[in-house]
């Protein structure tokens, strides 16, 4: 609602709007004190409350004071209503649920915060996927994207001249997976990366081509020795990359089903 009244506001170029934001407006009492600040600041009055009684009561008082009121919910409540031949529950506060998924997210992001870059490793046999990769292969944001979808997730960079823990390798209930990309891609974050930190961007290892593809070759031979799949991120979005590792992880589990 917020965005879609600064959009529109945005389009009076020659007026300043001044927002007052009302949160959790359930019962009488918080809508009194509501009404109390209309009157005395008046203005164009949107709102999503879902419960019939309060929102009416809101629009006969909006009526009494001379100021417009307008209900965002209620045009794409009627169209919902009419293209699914279903009436509208009206639950107040449907969307914020705290059912058992909403708790699953938080757990998985909680553990996916906890488990970035490499942290925490003696316990890295607990999260459902594991992200390995070189430095700018968007193992957190992956993971994060991930962790949103209820999966918990740890990312371990791949280092140069540093193995890999042991725990990892030992590993077995996760889902492996190594993010890879082209040597240029990788070139082109890490350069930009190093010139939004106002340092050196040429001399230096890091942006150094041939240790990049080195180190991509590195992470290539890693995963054939153990069988780990690997996922080109180059043109990937992160929603298409996290997409790719459900797939695997589907296909993983309906092979450890069948070979019971």
């Amino acid at each position: 609602m917020i965005a879609t009244s600064r959009a529109v506001a945005s389009q009076y170029k020659t007026r300043h709007a001044i927002e007052h934001v009302y949160p959790s407006v359930r019962n009488q009492n918080s809508l009194d004190q509501a009404i109390t600040d209309i009157k005395n600041n008046p203005g164009i009055v949107l709102y999503t409350i879902t419960d019939t009684e309060i929102g009416s009561t809101l629009e006969a008082q909006c009526r009494q004071l001379g100021v417009p009121c307008v209900s965002v919910l209620e045009p794409i409540f009627l169209t919902f209503q009419s293209y699914l031949g279903a009436p509208t529950e009206r639950k107040v506060g449907a969307q914020h649920a705290l059912d058992a998924e909403y708790f699953a997210r938080i757990e998985a992001l909680n553990f996916s915060m906890m488990h970035d870059d490499g942290a925490l490793p003696e316990d890295i046999n607990e999260p459902d996927v594991i992200l390995l990769g070189i430095s700018r292969t968007s193992k957190t944001p992956t993971s994060i994207y991930l962790a949103n979808r209820g999966i918990k997730t740890a990312n371990v960079p791949l280092v140069p001249d540093m193995e890999l823990p042991p725990q990892i390798i030992a590993a077995k209930k996760p889902l492996i997976v190594a993010l890879v990309a082209s040597t240029d891609r990788i070139y082109q974050v890490r350069h930009n990366r190093l010139l939004g930190l106002n340092a050196d961007a040429d001399d230096t290892a890091y942006t150094d081509r041939a240790s990049i593809a080195e180190e991509l070759a590195n992470t290539r031979k890693l995963c054939a020795q153990h069988k780990w799949p690997t996922i080109d991120v180059s043109r990937k979005s992160i929603e298409e990359t996290a997409a790719a590792i459900l797939i695997l992880r589907e296909e993983r589990n309906t092979l450890l089903e069948v070979t019971k």
